[in-house]
């Protein structure tokens, strides 16, 4: 029972990190850009859902701070597309990347501007409260991670294959000249990418803030979230879930049974071996080019 418990909480986690991990692949797929400062969105949207619901700021009620954090994010990633990624249009994807990393490090001196540097809790209705199953007994707020990822893949799913923004998406991450002279304004499917990968990294933000303390440095989970998502395949969305997952369950069973000291890198030795086993990731969606 209790390596049950392990496994429940390990999916939780897996599910933090395969969330910051689907907005990495979806700008990749979409703009072939890496976007390194996917981490500190989800860090920003989980203190502006704490600075909108915590009595000591403005108190709003839970779902509603969580709602308006996610359309804040959402539209901070519209903008940040709009502002900074499109006039880089034409460079190399290095120097698109140094600029992700440095709208990182900006994003962490703001929220410790803005909240201090030390740790603090988010005010949600699951902390301290069990669900109970037979004779397993888990954190509501596990339950609710799991479950509101299950349904945001269904989601995602049902945008991407039934909706004309998510074809027009999904048309232009596979040819986006082709989706040019079909017609899709392929520019404005960019910033709304980034815009849905913002709102992603809100969600995955306040799961995050709903199980322990968040501070500025929480926005370098996304380094762990980024080897889960080529751990996966980095061109699959439900590879980024999978390969999350597979890193949520690897860190405890690896703390419990190797040495607690080891489940912070096991997730990096993850990614060396499927690496030199199949480079282009568990749920690999390699095609070929013709020229």
């Amino acid at each position: 029972m209790d390596l049950l418990q392990l496994l429940i909480s390990g999916l939780a986690n897996g599910c933090v990190y395969g969330l910051i991990g689907l907005g990495f692949v979806l700008i990749y797929k979409a703009t072939e850009s890496v976007n390194f400062a996917q981490g500190d969105m989800m860090m920003l949207g989980a203190f502006i859902t704490l600075g909108l619901t915590n009595q000591s700021y403005v108190g709003l009620p839970f779902w509603l701070a969580v709602i308006l954090a996610i359309v804040i994010m959402g539209i901070l990633g519209y903008l940040l597309e709009v502002v900074f990624i499109r006039p880089m249009f034409g460079q190399s994807q290095i120097a698109v990347v140094i600029l992700t990393i440095a709208i990182g490090f900006v994003a962490r001196f703001v929220a410790g501007l803005i909240w201090g540097h030390e740790p603090q809790s988010l005010e949600n209705p699951f902390v301290g409260k069990d669900v109970g199953f037979g004779g397993l007994v888990l954190g509501l707020d596990e339950v609710v991670i799991i479950g509101t990822t299950l349904a945001l893949t269904g989601g995602l799913y049902l945008f991407f294959a039934y909706t004309r923004i998510g074809l027009a998406m999904q048309a232009a991450s596979q040819n986006q000249l082709a989706a040019y002279y079909m017609g899709i304004p392929v520019k404005r499917i960019h910033s709304l990418v980034w815009a849905l990968a913002g709102a992603l990294a809100a969600i995955a933000g306040v799961l995050f803030a709903s199980k322990g303390a968040i501070d500025p440095s929480t926005g370098l989970l996304g380094i762990k979230a980024f080897a889960a998502a080529i751990i996966g395949g980095f061109g699959s969305l439900p590879g980024a879930l999978l390969g999350g997952l597979v890193v949520g369950l690897i860190e405890p069973l690896s703390s419990r049974y190797v040495a607690a000291g080891v489940s912070q890198i096991m997730p990096y030795l993850m990614l060396l071996l499927v690496l030199i086993l199949r480079p282009h990731g568990l749920l690999s969606q390699v095609k070929a080019k013709k020229v």
